[in-house]
């Protein structure tokens, strides 16, 4: 590899806060962004919770006109990039047409544009067809979600998107190194971005049941990763975005790194459309494939950013995966659930660990993991129960497992 690489920049939109600080003070103190959702009336369903964002002002960023033209995740993707940009001293109203050639971005999602979607076929079969959007198919088109953050900001480098179900940002996220690494970008504002909270989605997601109808009159209590009593996840939404650089880049301009995406692994079980094998060994293998690359073994990682859905297959095979992974060091390592807190944002997942990863390890402070209140003998490590904990973090694991036997994770290292 020709050059390390970077984080400069980090902006989030989420459940627990708007603003990349405010999701990190709620993150760390424990404060659920679970509640019954708003949006529309959920009575008919049988899951009435989700980890939904309210507060946000759409019109902030984008035009009154285009709210009707795009999917609610366009408007959040965007101000959390912006927030991103911003925080990495970048200003794209300065720069000449050359430099924005040569900022790219690359972004994962796992849905993109269903929300939009559903609405518009809400709209036809109601007979309010002229109410249609012009613009349809190509807000339906997911890799346009990469585009209109493009347009946005004026970015003329490539712009790209990867849906690779909930490893989406995470891969999105290890993509955009290894292009910084051959040279093909300076810059790519990159991370996650889904708003799936949608009549018909759910129904889809409780067809499966895989989602929690256990709480609905205490909502904050409905994500419990790792809990005995765990019997599905909690829907999300929300963005988390970056700026990468290569680490050179950023001493030329001064900027401020928050740490090093040091390594990224991948795997596939090529096993179940939905379903995990049981043994646990390709989730152990992206892990492994990552620390390899990032040049660590498992006594120097410290910490580890858990997918943790709090479904019961998917929490006791990640365990055993990090047990896999990191033998006897997985009963020593701390490791924590940010979906106990913001619910399961589908494929933005991996963008919201790596955003609470690395504010953890700006500030020697993990967050924990909610709700982790009967203890699981199939699960049996360190999942930082309950309230927050003062850990200095030289090298940790961010990891996502997805539909489709899909398994990535990426290594987070101190800037030195």
């Amino acid at each position: 590899m020709s050059h390390r690489i970077v984080v400069t920049g980090i902006g989030a939109v989420s459940p627990n806060g708007l603003g990349r600080e405010a999701f990190w003070e709620a993150s760390w103190q424990g404060r659920s962004g679970v509640r019954r959702i708003q949006r529309f009336d959920p009575s008919l369903l049988p899951v009435h919770i989700a980890g939904e964002i309210v507060g946000f002002e759409p019109t902030r960023y984008i035009s009154e006109k285009d709210t009707a033209n795009v999917s609610r995740v366009v408007p959040l993707a965007i101000a959390a990039a912006g927030e991103a940009i911003a925080d990495a001293g970048l200003d794209p109203s300065r720069m000449t047409l050359e430099d924005r050639r040569h900022i790219a971005v690359l972004l994962g999602s796992g849905g993109g544009g269903q929300e939009f979607v559903e609405h518009q076929y809400e709209l036809y079969y109601s007979g309010r067809v002229r109410q249609c959007s012009v613009y349809t198919i190509p807000s339906a088109t997911i890799g346009t979600l990469a585009s209109e953050i493009s347009m946005h900001f004026g970015f003329r480098g490539f712009s790209h998107l990867i849906s690779t179900g909930c490893t989406s940002s995470t891969d999105a996220i290890g993509y955009a190194a290894q292009n910084i690494w051959c040279g093909t970008a300076d810059v790519v504002v990159c991370g996650g971005a889904d708003a799936p909270l949608a009549p018909l989605i759910m129904k889809g997601f409780t067809l499966m049941r895989i989602l929690t109808s256990s709480w609905n009159n205490q909502p904050e209590r409905g994500s419990r990763p790792f809990s005995a009593d765990r019997d599905g996840f909690v829907l999300g939404e929300g963005a988390w975005m970056f700026v990468l650089e290569s680490y050179e880049h950023a001493q030329e301009r001064g900027a401020h790194i928050y740490a090093e995406i040091a390594g990224y692994g991948s795997t596939c079980e090529a096993f179940h459309r939905v379903r995990l094998e049981e043994n646990g060994e390709e989730p152990a293998r992206a892990m492994r494939l990552a620390m390899e690359q990032a040049k660590i073994g498992p006594d120097q990682v410290d910490y580890v950013n858990l997918h943790g859905t709090s479904t019961v297959l998917n929490d006791r095979i990640e365990t055993r995966a990090l047990k896999l992974a990191l033998g006897k060091r997985a009963y020593h390592v701390p490791a924590s659930a940010l979906k106990s807190m913001i619910g399961h944002p589908q494929g933005a997942s991996g963008a919201a660990g790596l955003a609470a990863t690395l504010l953890a390890m700006r500030d020697g402070r993990a967050a924990p993991t909610l709700n982790v209140d009967v203890p699981d003998p199939e699960c049996d490590l360190d999942y930082v129960p309950h309230k927050a904990r003062q850990i200095e973090i030289e090298h940790a694991i961010c990891n996502c497992i997805a539909f489709g036997s899909k398994n990535s994770a990426l290594v987070v290292s101190r800037a030195a």
